[in-house]
């Protein structure tokens, strides 16, 4: 039926010379996505991606899956491309839309010419297939403002294509295009999306999940994997480093006081971190900290955790509120698994009176009868690594 998937390319567009390597990195994250649904050539053209099916045996309704989840793409078509002659758009029109046609009530087609040597303008090749259309199928009333049905018709290089009501894609850029990062996974609502919320601006990510067995269970680490893998759709492969986080806070419990208890031990996820960081080529570590949301997420505990790393953190969710993160973790499916009732490292210890505005020089005090370096060379030494 020649069939394929058109995708429609976002703000990478408006780059300049470096516009190739956007591209370049967007058909490399493509392919990997098309890995075990067939064989797909892949190609673009004027500000559009191309999904072909070089067979029969292609699952296309798996790819469309797929390029829904894509960064780079802003929308996606599945479409019949046809010749450039106007008898032949319309018959594609007929044989591939039939069903849609015959149950619409109006309609009407929109027509892209990127190809100015086609004999007919935009608005006269419209007006003769919404014309021939309007003969064909009585059930329709042509309605240029508000159709249930858009007849989209391109006209491009080296062929015409059809399809009807185009989807919105991912948005954003491609992944990896904006280098690597760590970002913290603990198993709420939150980090999972501060990580889609960065992957979508191009960043890929190396996930490191802090785990205080026995107080908290295998039952919790299995959650952190699963959200993993209900990312992996968005980010890609992706490689969880489990810090084992117990002898740390037992530390902490004995030697630090109580109010200072979550902040510094945020600074220790922090220094860990970037050791991992690091390790994998990282420049950037990213968490799920929303301004005010809890005691150790005022600006001056942020400062304070922040200060132990040279690296950028990144904040994604910072200015928004808890409603507009569970309705983004609703959209990309991890919502049912963060709020799974299995506890994290987090509330292990939690004090009863935290500190709110923690000052630096007090921070530091208390830490110095800890040995810092040994503790978080002690914790990365026991790092397990899964991959999802």
């Amino acid at each position: 039926m020649n069939e394929m998937i058109l995708l429609k390319l976002g703000e990478l567009v408006l780059k300049g010379l470096n516009r190739r390597s956007f591209e370049d990195k967007l058909q490399a994250n493509i392919h990997r996505r098309l890995n075990g649904l067939g064989q797909f050539r892949v190609y673009t053209r004027q500000s559009t991606t191309y999904v072909e099916p070089m067979n029969e045996d292609c699952d296309m309704d798996g790819a469309w899956e797929a390029m829904k989840k894509v960064f780079g793409v802003v929308g996606l078509s599945r479409a019949r491309s046809c010749d450039k002659d106007k008898d032949a758009i319309l018959r594609a029109c007929q044989e591939y839309l039939d069903d849609r046609l015959s149950t619409a009530r109006t309609f009407k087609v929109e027509t892209k010419r990127a190809d100015k040597t086609f004999p007919m303008t935009s608005i006269q090749l419209s007006q003769y297939v919404g014309g021939e259309l309007d003969e064909l199928y009585p059930n329709l009333k042509v309605d240029v403002h508000h159709p249930e049905l858009t007849v989209y018709v391109e006209i491009r290089d080296y062929a015409a294509f059809v399809h009807a009501d185009p989807e919105p894609g991912a948005g954003g850029l491609p992944v990896g295009i904006n280098g690597r990062a760590v970002s913290l996974l603990s198993g709420g609502i939150d980090s999972p999306v501060a990580s889609y919320m960065i992957a979508k601006r191009g960043v890929a990510l190396e996930m490191v999940h802090f785990f205080s067995y026995p107080y908290t269970s295998p039952e919790a680490k299995e959650k952190v994997i699963e959200l993993a893998r209900l990312l992996t759709p968005w980010c890609g492969h992706l490689t969880i480093h489990v810090v084992p986080f117990t002898a740390i806070q037992e530390e902490l419990r004995r030697s630090c006081p109580e109010e200072l208890f979550t902040i510094i031990m945020r600074r220790f996820m922090m220094r860990i971190s970037q050791v991992v960081a690091q390790r994998v080529g990282a420049k950037a570590l990213v968490t799920g900290e929303c301004l005010g949301q809890v005691a150790s997420q005022t600006m001056e505990a942020m400062n304070v955790t922040g200060a132990v790393v040279d690296l950028t953190v990144l904040r994604p969710c910072i200015g928004l509120d808890k409603e507009e993160i569970v309705q983004i973790s609703r959209k990309i499916g991890t919502y049912e698994t963060s709020i799974l009732p299995y506890e994290d490292c987090c509330t292990v210890f939690t004090p009863r009176h935290p500190r709110l505005r923690p000052l630096p020089g007090e921070v530091e005090l208390a830490e110095e009868k800890l040995d810092i370096d040994a503790m978080v060379k002690a914790a990365v030494d026991g790092i397990e690594r899964v991959r999802v």
